[in-house]
C-alpha cells in the first residue's frame, strides 16, 4: 500500500485542470493544514479533498467495494480512513476553512463537476 499514489492522482489532476480553466489559482498539498488538503484556495479560505471512492468509502458508489480476502483488515482500515477524513474536515472547519470533497467517480462527468465547483466557489 506504500506504493499507492497520494499526490497528483488522475482525479486530482482533472480537478486542478478544470479549476485552472475556470481562472482559479490555488496551492497544492499544504502540509501546515490538517489533513494536507489536495487543493487550497488560500484567499477564499477554501480547500478541496479529491478522494478515491475505494479508499475513502464513497457512500453508495459501486467502487467502494470490500475485498473478499482479509475482510477484517480491510474493514478496519476503511473505518480508520473515514474517521480520519471526518476529523480533519472538522479541524479545518473549526479553523474557518470551507471544505469540499470531490469523489473520484465525480471526475467522470466534467459538466456536473464544473457546476459543482462553480456553485461552491460562489458561496462566501
Amino acid at each position: 500500500m506504500a506504493k499507492i499514489g497520494q499526490k497528483n492522482t488522475k482525479p486530482e489532476t482533472i480537478v486542478r485542470k478544470l479549476l485552472h480553466a475556470m481562472g482559479r489559482r490555488f496551492r497544492l498539498h499544504r502540509r501546515d493544514l490538517p489533513g494536507t488538503p489536495d487543493i487550497v484556495l488560500p484567499g477564499r479560505k477554501k480547500v478541496i479533498f479529491v478522494h478515491g471512492c475505494f479508499w475513502h468509502r464513497h457512500p453508495g458508489c459501486s467502487k467502494a467495494t470490500t475485498p473478499k480476502t482479509r475482510q477484517e483488515f480491510w474493514l478496519d482500515k476503511f473505518e480508520r480512513n473515514v474517521e480520519r477524513d471526518r476529523q480533519k474536515e472538522e479541524e479545518l472547519q473549526s479553523a474557518g476553512w470551507d471544505v469540499l470533497t470531490i469523489w473520484e467517480c465525480e471526475t467522470k462527468d466534467m459538466e456536473a463537476l464544473r457546476s459543482k465547483l462553480e456553485a461552491w466557489l460562489q458561496q462566501p
